[in-house]
């Protein structure tokens, strides 16, 4: 179990490293997701195809999944930029407010009833960015991008439910990446105009950093998640990922010591996200004990 645990924390240290990978790469950050996409697609595809474990699936399907595949697509494009045009921290706070929207789509895709306390801390988390985008107008660009980026992110895991009861998480991923990652390739010179790029070979330390986000903060990524979701819930799993942007800010205070450019309203932003966060922590682990006590009570005796 404890094996377990440092498996999950390290995969949730590596999803906030990407952030810093992102201000690492100096590529435009449509094609730094171009890249991204490309590599884990091919080092991905090469392990299954090694292993036996590639297969077939229906064009319908094929569809389907290539449109969850474009999502996590311009969710990478809109979390990169975000970061290009403010810094590591402001994209990450920005990030947070996936709960906010997650909370309004999924009732409006599944037709189930709002949940007003899930809305109430969406807000509370979104009271927050305004704070930080009022006071740091510099940021307008990024925090756009920051918005849209946790609003796609909201939308990934309610569409994938329905297809991780159909497909392996790792032939999902795979094809959704590959479908993404050819979707992207259509969007992309449109992308261009708007927001050229300064160049569009990386360079060597971009190859560098590439294969570190591709290889390491994706695949292995990826598979640290699978295996320490064979002894931890995944209640668990997911409470733990709230951890994501605290570590990636921590790196950016450390690394780019990003702390010395955010002012005072910066902190007041963010301890309005993290109360969100932690009472949604609170909320989830209360409603779960309770489940397990309801359980323990009509358990046949």
């Amino acid at each position: 179990m404890r094996k377990a645990f440092l498996q999950l924390h390290l995969a949730v240290f590596l999803a906030g490293f990407t952030a810093i990978l992102g201000k690492l790469i100096l590529l435009n950050e449509g094609l730094l997701v171009w890249y991204r996409l490309l590599l884990t697609v091919l080092i991905l595809g090469a392990i299954m195809f090694f292993k036996k474990q590639l297969g077939k699936i229906a064009p319908t399907d094929l569809v389907k999944i290539s449109g969850v595949g474009l999502i996590i697509a311009l969710h990478w494009l809109f979390f990169y930029g975000s970061i290009k045009y403010a810094n590591i921290s402001v994209s990450l706070v920005c990030l947070s407010a996936a709960g906010f929207f997650t909370a309004i789509f999924e009732p409006l895709l599944f037709n189930r009833r709002i949940i007003l306390a899930e809305l109430g801390l969406g807000v509370l988390a979104i009271t927050g960015i305004y704070i930080i985008f009022d006071f740091h107008p510099q940021y307008k660009t990024g925090i756009i991008f920051g918005i849209l980026s946790a609003m796609l992110s909201s939308l990934f895991p309610i569409f994938n439910k329905r297809l991780l009861a159909k497909f392996t998480p790792r032939t999902l991923t795979l094809y959704e990446l590959g479908g993404g990652l050819l979707l992207l390739s259509l969007i992309l010179p449109f992308y261009l105009r708007q927001f050229p790029a300064l160049y569009y070979w990386p360079v060597l330390s971009d190859w560098l950093w590439l294969l570190v986000l591709a290889s390491i903060c994706t695949v292995f990524c990826f598979d640290l998640q699978l295996n320490a979701l064979k002894k931890i819930s995944a209640f668990t799993c997911n409470l733990t990922y709230n951890l994501e942007p605290v570590y990636g800010i921590i790196l950016a205070f450390i690394i780019f010591n990003e702390s010395k450019m955010l002012h005072r309203e910066f902190y007041i932003g963010l301890a309005f996200i993290m109360s969100a966060i932690l009472l949604q922590m609170a909320r989830v682990f209360s409603a779960s004990r309770k489940a397990k006590r309801t359980r323990e009570t009509y358990l046949p005796r």
